[in-house]
This record gives C-alpha cells, sequence and structure tokens, in this order.
C-alpha cells in the first residue's frame, strides 16, 4: 500500500553495464578539485616551508634574526638546536632555532638616506 510500483520494480533491477565508467566519471571532479588544490595550497606551503628550514639552518654569526615573538636580535653563537643572540648593547639570549621566524644575512640591509 505504500510502497509505488515503480519503486518495487527497481529494487530488484540488475546493474547497468559500464558501471565503472560511470563512477569514474562521479569521482572525476572530486579528483580534479584535490588536484587543484594540491598545486595551488599543499604544494607553495611545502616550498616556502623548505626555504625556511634552509634559512635557519644556513644561519650564521653576525647574521640578524627576528623570532615568533617579534625580537630583532645578531646572531654571536650559533649550536646545533639553539642560537645565542644579542638583542642589545651587553644583554644576550639563548634562542631555540625553532622559534627563528626570519633570517636576514650579514650585510643584507640597505644604507640609511640620511
Amino acid at each position: 500500500m505504500f510502497a509505488s510500483p515503480a519503486y518495487a520494480q527497481a529494487a530488484g533491477a540488475a546493474p547497468a553495464a559500464g558501471g565503472g565508467a560511470a563512477m569514474l566519471m562521479q569521482f572525476a571532479p572530486l579528483i580534479f578539485i584535490f588536484v587543484i588544490f594540491y598545486f595551488l595550497m599543499i604544494r607553495p606551503q611545502q616550498k616556502k616551508m623548505k626555504e625556511h628550514r634552509l634559512a635557519i639552518d644556513a644561519v650564521a654569526k653576525n647574521d640578524v634574526i627576528v623570532t615568533a615573538g617579534g625580537l630583532i636580535a645578531k646572531v654571536i653563537k650559533v649550536d646545533a638546536n639553539e642560537v645565542e643572540a644579542e638583542i642589545a648593547p651587553s644583554v644576550r639570549v639563548k634562542i631555540v632555532k625553532g622559534t627563528i621566524a626570519e633570517v636576514r644575512p650579514a650585510g643584507s640591509g640597505k644604507p640609511a638616506n640620511d
């Protein structure tokens, strides 16, 4: 009484031939979106992270660094996981390399226009 005859007839029907191609066409937009997402979001972020890691690993004495907290300091000594930096005359601090946000190589600053 509640089931329509069309519904009852479709329930026992055999699947259509060539279902694999139809299924591929259903997943094609999702695959396409993932590929676009990869090239526009994931790949550039990985490239940026790799460049940042290389810059942190290449930090050397007399480089100027910016920490994640916003401190600007001059590198005095470099260890495996830490950097000793001078944030003011005679004020030295140890900074974990992972908290370095930017590395400015020595001699890269522009001269003042005085």
